[in-house]
């Protein structure tokens, strides 16, 4: 089983415990666990398939999870733009849907999201698509861990402060969580120039640019 490592002071690793298989009712999986759906989110559990294609293969998601997980087919096209090869850090990993795909396409991932839950959410999500062993779950800030990390592509997707950012009308850099997009950026750019950054359709184009212009060459943007 992988190992997580818990970001604390003795650093000690810690072993995840195996999740208890999803309840079965007359032969089938049941879709839904008690007490997950809520009227926040229920509209994503009608997309449950667009977010994990194996949903009903034991998938598990917190309430955070349901509204930030990347639709897989999105995921998909993050992880082919790493090109296959190497070491790929997903630093706000969430539930795991980003780190699964690029553990199918790329050499070995390292997932961290600061929320032990999630990150025992994300290892079953890996168990159900067969990519675990592919995977190393780390508890901890990424914010706190970048100056100690080493990889071929960094995978940024932090939180966007939940569903209510697309009732804004020009996304900043400063509503990122859980310090501004800058700040990540510049994280991030400590560790490889490769980066990767997932961000809301509305966010500031020109400040998207500015983000851009801290590399050298200026990095290409798509959206």
């Amino acid at each position: 089983m992988k190992k997580t490592r818990q970001n604390s002071t003795a650093a000690e690793a810690a072993f995840l415990k195996r999740k208890r298989p999803v309840k079965k009712k007359n032969g089938k999986k049941e879709g839904k666990e008690e007490g997950i759906i809520t009227p926040l989110i229920e509209k994503y559990w009608f997309q449950r398939y667009s977010l994990f294609s194996k949903y009903d293969e034991g998938i598990k998601m917190d309430e955070e999870g349901w509204y930030s997980v990347t639709p897989e087919e999105i995921a998909i096209r993050h992880a082919e733009k790493c090109g296959g090869d190497g070491l790929v850090i997903d630093c706000f990993s969430g539930v795991g849907g980003n780190a699964i795909q690029f553990a199918r396409l790329c050499t070995f991932v390292v997932a961290i999201d600061i929320d032990p839950q999630k990150v025992n959410m994300a290892f079953n999500n890996a168990k159900v698509y067969g990519v675990e062993d592919y995977i190393d779950f780390i508890v901890g800030d990424f914010l706190m861990l970048a100056p100690s990390l080493k990889g071929d592509v960094v995978f940024l997707s932090p939180p966007w402060g939940g569903p209510s950012y697309k009732r804004i009308e020009s996304f900043t850099m400063d509503l990122l969580k859980p310090k501004d997009g800058y700040s990540i950026f510049q994280a991030a750019q400590r560790i490889t120039p490769k980066i990767i950054m997932f961000l809301p359709r509305n966010v500031n184009l020109n400040q998207v640019e500015e983000l851009s212009w801290l590399s050298s060459p200026p990095l290409s943007i798509e959206h």
